[in-house]
């Protein structure tokens, strides 16, 4: 996170960099309850990894960290 905005990360043994402008999702985005979990709130944004694969994900906080819930080509 860079100021509050999601900058870069690791996925899937990949170091991927944030290549557009994070959007934040709230509450209603989700499409089912995830674990019970209330009030989340999460980022979807593009990522490029070292190769230039670029996939869209959508991460939330949870008490042990981000998590990817989904990730899109």
């Amino acid at each position: 996170m860079v100021d509050d905005i999601p900058a870069r990360m690791v996925f899937a043994g990949r170091r991927w960099t944030v290549t557009d402008t994070p959007t934040r999702l709230r509450d209603s985005i989700w499409s089912a309850p995830l674990d019970g979990h209330r009030g989340l709130y999460g980022w979807r944004f593009q990522g490029t990894d070292e190769d230039g694969l670029s996939l869209v994900f959508d991460v939330f906080r949870a008490e042990g960290g981000w998590h990817v819930h989904r990730s899109y080509e």
